[in-house]
């Protein structure tokens, strides 16, 4: 299991994910006469309120930890090895390029935009201020 997985499952949003990637039973084979079925659009992904989870943590935490700044922090939050090699790991896994990976602050900027970034495409809700 990679570490961007982890995240999602410490969010709720891997279990979502997963079910709505379960292939549906295939459909009865069209009659020579008809025309071929139109594919159902996909189900929506359920937006889960990342923002809520992340403050109610930050705000359990006797660490002052800032989840919507740095990468380290977010991972703190979740109870995720947030080391220097464990991050590396992580921007391997999201195909950081190789140019960040030399430079820890470069490396972990990419990172907490990218994570943030992919948390919202999978159904998190990210505010828009930390995407752009």
């Amino acid at each position: 299991m990679g570490l961007f997985t982890k995240i999602l499952e410490k969010l709720g949003i891997a279990s979502q994910t997963v079910q709505a990637a379960t292939p549906q039973p295939a459909a009865a084979p069209p009659a020579a006469a008809t025309a071929a079925p139109v594919a159902a659009p996909p189900a929506p992904i359920p937006l889960v309120d990342v923002v809520a989870q992340l403050e109610k943590r930050a705000a359990a935490n006797p660490q002052k930890l800032n989840w919507k700044t740095s990468i380290v922090d977010l991972l703190k939050l979740l109870d995720i090895d947030s080391s220097l090699a464990a991050r590396k790991q992580l921007a391997n896994e999201l195909n950081c390029p190789t140019e960040l990976m030399g430079d820890s602050a470069k490396m972990n900027m990419w990172l907490h935009k990218n994570v943030l970034a992919l948390i919202a495409a999978n159904g998190g809700n990210v505010p828009k201020e930390l995407l752009d």
